[in-house]
């Protein structure tokens, strides 16, 4: 069903479910190059859509984002109005048949949107400090199900064993500004095989790069099976950092 704001929204065009989470609903209308993307949240999620539309605005001038076009809310949800940018998601049938393209180019986008941002002007965090205490916090109001939220490597630790672990923060590699969500899903890519820019930004802020690597590289194992892990970083410039990616990760599950 599709809300009545997105509705009245697309100006009598009629709206496509390009992706669904159970957090939100996004939808697609109009043709390239007046093509608009609408995400819509219930009122009862955590999703706050005016908090993304401001980092987006903010990172745009130094990296490929959607514009923003619209915000607002009524009793049943909230939306984001944004302009398409070039390109389809990287996780379409097409760039799955080609993995190691795919990967190579998700390694290199992110690397370019890592050294496009500055740190000393970004006015968001996504420090790992402030994610454990929000993980902290969820634990102590039960929001945390870990069979529901949790990857299976993870489900040998109780709350308790995991948030110690994660009180263990590793020395900052590098400070970056992090997408904060840098799956596959969420590059697009152009129709040259390379990034033509990134979305779901509603988590960008300064963290250690490992924040967004950890789960860049997860995401190729879900999205295009093992073994591109190395690929990803190879392309990015980086080696390795198995102890950093596992903390990452644990702090994922915990905190997303």
């Amino acid at each position: 069903m599709i809300p009545a704001a997105v509705e009245k929204l697309t100006d009598g065009l009629q709206p496509r479910l390009v992706w669904e989470n159970e957090d939100a609903l996004t939808f697609e209308f109009g043709q390239y190059p007046d093509r608009r993307f609408v995400k819509w949240a219930s009122a009862s999620s955590y999703l706050d859509l005016t908090a993304e539309a401001e980092r987006m605005t903010w990172a745009a001038p130094f990296t490929s984002v959607p514009d923003v076009l619209a915000t607002g809310a009524d009793e049943e949800g909230s939306w984001l109005v944004t302009a398409a940018l070039p390109g389809t998601c990287a996780v379409q049938d097409w760039w799955k048949a080609k993995p190691e393209a795919t990967v190579r180019a998700i390694g290199e986008g992110l690397r370019a949107m890592h050294e496009a941002m500055p740190v000393p002007d970004c006015p968001f965090s996504w420090m790992a400090e402030e994610r454990v205490e929000r993980a902290r916090h969820r634990a102590a109001a039960d929001q945390i199900d870990p069979v529901r939220d949790w990857q299976p490597e993870h489900l040998g630790y109780s709350i308790p064993q995991a948030l110690d672990l994660v009180a263990d923060i590793p020395p900052v590699d590098r400070l970056v500004v992090c997408h904060g969500d840098a799956c596959a899903p969420n590059t697009l890519l152009t129709d040259d095989g390379r990034c033509g820019g990134h979305v779901d930004l509603g988590d960008l802020g300064v963290a250690d790069r490992w924040a967004d690597l950890a789960i860049a590289t997860w995401s190729t194992t879900w999205n295009y099976g093992p073994g591109w892990q190395d690929v990803l970083l190879d392309a990015y410039g980086i080696a390795p950092d198995e102890a950093r990616t596992r903390y990452y990760r644990l702090l994922w599950d915990l905190s997303s």
